[in-house]
């Protein structure tokens, strides 16, 4: 692993960090006493503190230790939580964000503007007082690189009192000594054995011993050099050593493993107690509650006598252990204390409050980009499967029919589960968009809530990346469009606060994502009269209530009288429109005057595979999106009512529906021999259904999705293509496309009945 790549992780890890550090900040403006929230705002800034000293990434360091000075004494009650603080905190968290992104992708200075900014959050952070100087990072290679004062028979470094601690360490044919060397000096004792692979993987031992001093005093430090091997054996990209430390420090045991955070892949790291916190830990677990439906892990945690990478590691030694049966096992307890974790004492005493029984979970983090070529694999895998099913039929190869379906089942499995991988839920996104609420609501004067809903809804990590700016343009126009000021809002008669609703949830195989809100709403005559006046339709024209609202995403069209930073200069709802339907979706917006309005989005869930239907047009193959085909129905050519030129409908069991004939849409050349059946497919995409005509009925297949060139994407009625298993090319019809064609001469067609009606009964 690269320098680069270990650098991007931490860059990942801050990131997720400070989005957790956001929501704790919002979430205290309501409940400003929640401790939890309080320590998640402590972890966030200790954690990005000592992430940032093993990296000598200084500036950052420097400013986010006041920080964490300051978060502290909230932790401690010594200072209130309010809004002129959480605010400042917001700033910070900002501020942070930028230091991170400068330093791992800048040069690694600090420009005048960061440091400028930076030095006025930290006093307005501590307003009257002075700010605390930053810790200055103590460098302990003196320590680590000075030779031993004495050495054993075979040559190895020896001190006290880490000599007596870690005997067995020097000498490994040698037990270790009763005695722990402990009891003339009440310190850490910390024992660091680095992998082979550690400079290799961008880690530099000193400097995480040299960042340890910030947390106290390094009493002695011995370097083991054992497995050094000779001159001619080395390899000098390996790393051989071990350190045993010695450290006085008034940290927890969970701060100092924090420092060595980013090496435990590349590190062993045990972290023994002082005395005096052993005494601390007894008398804590005295006094915890009953806690029977705890674990023994659950507790030592709970007390801080262990860490949670050191329980992961025990509980990973645990489960790998091969030497019998669950029950001949060594229990983690005595893990633990082997690995010299805890003492004995420690483990005897929480054995007493509860039994012992603990499962593990991990989780792993996995490239996107890896993923992403696992779904081409899928996809690749999926046609040649189809292929295959080709072959055995053509071939009428009836031996291997049980054996191409077992493979399509598998196939099918394994599509669903790579797909899976992918998927994550919406409501992070969601939650990104209470600090955009807040701040805009302080800068426009407004009150305004906003309500989150179905934010468990899952769909593809790609389509939740490219819908986050549409998000954004549609709540900023909600929040500067929308929402009256609070004066406005009671002189109607509305609460004084308005509220902005996000809800998501699945519907045949779509998302559905609901932006609503209680304000103004938008007049449909205005509206119609501004596109009138823009030149977008011709003065007179009757158009429908759906169809004036579409107006709102075309270029270009405003109907607010000023532009402020936020909204109101005609630009974005065509960007948003654009977007959406680039991922296969579709935006629908209705509102009512002095009530609100809302806006619906539907979007594929995947952009990957799916399931689709196959049906033909003449020689051509299309498919449509399994999940939205309703029924099929055969009918007779006279069932069809159809004026060329204008509009299609039938009358399917009472219901009237507007039809698209393929053939005729797509200009396919009919066959030679005219059929006399065609079929119908209903389809259903939200409040809307069509048909499509079609020559033939193929059946379900699985569909992996081909976007189209840059010279198709103007196309209207196709959204993809995809590649058959007889190497044919079948294009997936744009159904939302279609629909908003068959609706639009539907609704035209209504009109001109009624029109016809009308002047009737005018003449009669």
């Amino acid at each position: 692993m690269s320098e680069e790549s270990v650098h991007h992780i931490f860059q990942t890890e801050a990131e997720e960090l400070l989005v957790e550090m956001e929501d704790a900040l919002l979430a205290l403006e309501d409940d400003p006493t929640n401790q939890e929230l309080v320590n998640s705002l402590f972890r966030a800034m200790h954690t990005i503190k000592g992430a940032a000293g093993v990296f000598n990434f200084n500036h950052i360091t420097e400013f986010t230790h006041p920080v964490e000075t300051e978060v502290d004494l909230i932790r401690q009650g010594q200072r209130t939580v309010d809004s002129n603080l959480i605010a400042t905190l917001l700033k910070i968290k900002d501020h942070t964000w930028a230091l991170v992104e400068s330093a791992v992708d800048g040069d690694g200075s600090l420009s005048n503007a960061l440091y400028e900014t930076g030095e006025a959050l930290l006093q307005e952070l501590q307003g009257e007082r002075s700010v605390a100087p930053a810790a200055k990072a103590n460098t302990a290679t003196s320590s680590v690189e000075r030779a031993p004062e004495s050495s054993t028979s075979n040559g190895h470094s020896r001190a006290n009192p880490i000599e007596e601690m870690f005997a067995h360490d020097f000498h490994d044919d040698d037990e270790p000594p009763e005695s722990d060397g402990r009891m003339d000096s009440d310190q850490w004792f910390i024992s660091l054995d680095f992998q082979a692979d550690a400079l290799r993987n961008g880690l530099d031992p000193a400097s995480f011993i040299s960042y340890l001093s910030n947390l106290g005093d390094i009493n002695d430090i011995v370097t083991l050099t054992h497995r050094v091997p000779s001159l001619e054996k080395a390899d000098f990209e390996s790393c051989y050593l071990g350190f045993r430390i010695a450290f006085v420090s008034q940290a927890s045991k969970a701060d100092i493993e924090a420092v060595f955070e980013f090496a435990l892949d590349d590190c062993t790291v045990s972290i023994l107690p002082p005395h005096s916190k052993v005494a601390t830990y007894l008398k804590q677990i005295e006094d915890l509650p009953e806690l029977e439906s705890l674990r023994l892990g659950d507790i030592l945690l709970s007390i801080g006598a262990v860490t949670k990478a050191e329980l992961e590691r025990a509980l990973n030694l645990q489960s790998s252990d091969e030497n019998g049966a669950t029950e001949e096992r060594k229990k983690i307890g005595e893990l633990l204390v082997e690995q010299k974790v805890i003492e004995q004492p420690v483990i005897e005493r929480a054995l007493k409050k509860q039994q012992k029984s603990r499962e593990q979970s991990q989780t792993i983090r996995v490239d996107s980009n890896k993923l992403g070529q696992l779904i081409n694999l899928v996809g690749e895998l999926v046609t040649s499967s189809a292929a295959m099913k080709i072959v055995v039929e053509r071939y009428h190869m009836r031996d291997a029919d049980e054996v191409v379906a077992g493979m399509e089942h598998l196939v099918e499995e394994i599509r669903d589960h790579a797909l899976q991988l992918r998927m994550v839920q919406i409501g992070d996104t969601f939650s990104r968009f209470r600090r955009v609420t807040r701040d805009v609501s302080n800068e426009l004067g407004k009150k305004i809530d906003l309500v989150i809903s179905g934010g468990e809804s899952e769909l593809d990590k790609t389509v939740v990346e490219k819908i986050n700016d549409p998000l954004t343009h549609l709540v900023r126009n909600a929040l500067d469009h929308g929402i009256e000021l609070p004066s406005e809002r009671l002189a109607a008669g509305k609460p004084e606060a308005g509220t902005i609703t996000l809800n998501a949830f699945h519907d045949s195989g779509h998302i559905v994502i609901e932006v609503i809100d209680d304000g103004r709403g938008l007049d449909p005559e205005k509206i119609q009269a501004k596109a009138e006046k823009v030149g977008l339709i011709e003065p007179g024209v009757t158009l429908s209530r759906a169809e004036i609202f579409r107006l709102v995403f075309e270029p270009g069209l405003s109907t607010k009288e000023q532009a402020s930073n936020l909204s109101g200069r005609g630009v974005g709802m065509d960007v948003v429109r654009r977007n959406i339907e680039a991922l296969r979706g579709s935006v629908e917006l209705d509102s009512n005057v002095g009530k609100g309005t809302h806006i619906t989005i539907n979007l594929p869930l995947t952009l990957a595979i799916i399931d689709g239907f196959m049906v033909g047009a003449g020689h051509e193959r299309y498919v449509i999106p399994l999940s939205m085909v309703e029924e099929c129905v055969e009918f007779n050519n006279g069932d069809w009512y159809e004026e060329k030129g204008q509009s299609n409908f039938i009358n399917l069991r009472g219901e009237v529906m507007p039809f698209v004939r393929l053939r005729t849409f797509f200009q396919v050349p009919q066959r030679q021999q005219r059929q006399h059946r065609e079929s119908l497919v209903v389809v259903r995409m939200g409040r809307h259904k069509a048909g499509f005509v079609v020559d033939q009925l193929f059946g379900e297949q699985q569909t992996v999705i081909k976007p189209l060139g840059d010279i198709f994407q103007h196309l209207k009625g196709v959204s993809g293509a995809t590649i058959l298993g007889t190497g044919d090319i079948a294009l997936i019809l744009d159904v939302q496309g279609l629909l908003t064609l068959a609706g639009n001469q539907h609704a035209h067609h209504s009109q001109a009945v009624v029109g016809s009606e009308a002047n009737e009964h005018t003449e009669g």
